[in-house]
C-alpha cells in the first residue's frame, strides 16, 4: 500500500474545518485546474482528472471533528482511500492531515505516486486558504 500524506494548519476552530470538509460539495473548491466534469452531493462526488480517469468518491466513514473517509464508489483504476484527520491545536487553529493510500503495483507507484502526492499537497494548501 502506498501511504501519501500532507499536512497543513488552518486558522479555524475544528468544528468550522470537519463542517467544510463533511460536505463533498466543498471539495470541488480544493481540487486542481486539471479536474472537470465535477458532479458532487453532500456525500458523494464523481470527476474526471484530464489525460487519466473518471472517479468517484463516496464518504464511507465519519468521526465528527476528528476524520472523514472517502472510498470509490464505482469501479476505479486502483483500490483507493482519501482520509481527512483533524485535530484541535486551540479554540482557533486545526490541524488537518489528508491521508491518501492507494493499492499500486511497482509500474502504477511509479506513475502514480508523484502526481498523487502533488494532489494532497494542493488539497491541504486550498483548504487552508479557504478557511482564512
Amino acid at each position: 500500500m502506498t501511504i501519501i500524506e500532507s499536512e497543513v494548519t488552518v486558522g479555524k476552530p475544528v468544528e468550522q474545518v470537519y463542517a467544510f470538509l463533511a460536505n463533498m460539495n466543498n471539495h470541488q473548491q480544493l481540487m486542481p485546474p486539471n479536474i472537470y466534469n465535477w458532479e458532487s452531493t453532500e456525500d458523494e462526488a464523481s470527476f474526471t482528472i484530464q489525460n487519466m480517469a473518471k472517479l468517484a468518491l463516496k464518504i464511507s466513514n465519519r468521526i465528527e471533528n476528528q476524520e472523514l473517509t472517502a472510498v470509490p464508489s464505482e469501479k476505479a483504476p486502483f483500490e483507493l482511500e482519501l482520509k481527512w484527520i483533524v485535530s484541535s491545536i486551540n479554540d482557533s487553529s486545526t490541524n488537518a492531515k489528508l491521508i491518501i493510500s492507494a493499492d499500486l503495483n511497482p509500474m502504477m507507484k511509479m506513475l502514480a505516486s508523484s502526481p498523487l502526492q502533488k494532489l494532497a499537497n494542493h488539497q491541504t494548501q486550498k483548504l487552508e486558504e479557504i478557511l482564512r
